[in-house]
């Protein structure tokens, strides 16, 4: 499959927005006093939030490395 330079743009673009979002979220949810109990320790609020994070910053560290190959083989391609 070959990707046009518009759509390598955009998942470039979809890559940046997670690492924007997610880590200021990752934030609020640290700050939250649903995400530990009485002692201190992580409940399961934060728990889920942190996986929900996790494979949010991945699906959007995946997507941008492929809008950065894509665009890279858009420039390949007209050379």
């Amino acid at each position: 499959m070959v990707l046009s330079r518009r759509w390598s743009v955009f998942l470039v673009a979809v890559g940046v927005w997670s690492w924007v979002i997610w880590p200021r979220f990752a934030l609020a949810i640290w700050r939250d006093d649903r995400a530990w109990d009485a002692a201190g320790a992580p409940t399961g609020f934060f728990w889920v939030h942190a996986v929900l994070i996790a494979v949010s910053l991945a699906v959007g560290s995946v997507v941008g490395v492929l809008g950065v190959r894509g665009w890279l083989a858009a420039g390949r391609r007209k050379a």
